[in-house]
């Protein structure tokens, strides 16, 4: 990463794409591997708070949020405080920085010893869904990679959920592992997050996408279509996938992106998912599935 490099690293969350965040010409690589926007910005990972706090400016309510649950899936969009630490490409053009502390010993040890901020998408290339395997992250941005590491499967399964705190507002930006019950329990009522959407990834209306088109709130699959189940299905076959035969969302979500690759290599007229509860993880369960699905919202 030092020599400009990109190099796949998991995280508690997906299997991100690092490189260096203040090097411009190595961000551009991301841009380029992924075919991802240039307006959409990347989040920085550092190795602790006090890195953190030397590049964003973090108030009172940044702060407690971090502490609270850092390290781990929260992403906090701030005020930049060191520009050249997180290069203008990286932050979109934007004044504000998205930074977090990864919750994975490995990636953890990686940036302990690059010593500077990395920035770190999903390894998938743009609008994919994101990598959790360490095989999945290869096949998707691997020949892109000077190195990879294989840190074992994803414990959580999505993104992280960001939030901004601007102004003395803390708006959720995109739901995550960090369910909206638990920001307010520590900051209080959340402000609308219309405004600031575009300072977060993964807002764009077609993410995650397979290449089947993704059918939601399906009660049942259709003739030719793979189906993602939620709670007790009577039948099986080789076209079902149950995200939780239990019901249980913490499963469901550690399972939705590596369900929907599996489905998607059955090369099916489409992907149909079951209903998924819009509470507490469920709200980011159905997030991505609906831009999977090319819905904004």
């Amino acid at each position: 990463m030092r020599e400009g490099a990109l190099v796949i690293l998991p995280t508690e969350t997906v299997y991100g794409l690092g490189a260096d965040a203040a090097n411009p010409a190595a961000v551009a690589s991301i841009f380029e591997a992924k075919g991802r926007p240039r307006f959409n910005p990347l989040i920085a990972h550092v190795a602790d708070l006090d890195a953190a706090r030397q590049v964003a400016a973090l108030d009172d309510r940044a702060l407690a949020l971090a502490r609270e649950f850092w390290p781990g899936p929260l992403t906090i969009v701030a005020p930049i405080r060191d520009a050249a630490a997180v290069c203008d490409l990286a932050r979109a053009g934007l004044d504000t920085v998205a930074i977090r502390v990864p919750g994975h010993p490995l990636s953890r040890a990686v940036l302990e010893a690059f010593g500077g901020p990395v920035v770190a998408p999903s390894a998938n290339r743009s609008g994919r869904p994101s990598p959790t395997t360490f095989p999945d992250a290869v096949a998707e941005t691997g020949d892109k990679a000077a190195a990879a590491l294989d840190g074992g499967p994803c414990a959580v399964g999505l993104e992280s959920t960001v939030v901004s705190v601007l102004a003395g507002e803390v708006r959720l930006l995109r739901p995550g592992a960090v369910t909206r019950a638990q920001l307010t329990a520590i900051v209080g009522p959340l402000a609308e997050a219309e405004d600031d959407a575009k300072r977060s990834p993964g807002r764009l209306a077609l993410h995650y996408a397979p290449d089947a088109p993704v059918r939601i709130n399906a009660a049942s699959p259709e003739p030719g279509e793979a189906y993602l189940a939620f709670g007790a299905w009577p039948r099986g076959g080789a076209n079902v996938f149950n995200l939780s035969p239990s019901g249980d969302l913490a499963e469901a979500a550690a399972n939705l992106f590596s369900y929907l690759r599996a489905a998607d290599r059955l090369r099916p007229r489409a992907i149909a998912v079951a209903a998924i509860p819009d509470e507490g993880l469920g709200e980011a369960i159905n997030d991505r599935l609906r831009r999977a699905a090319g819905f904004v919202g």
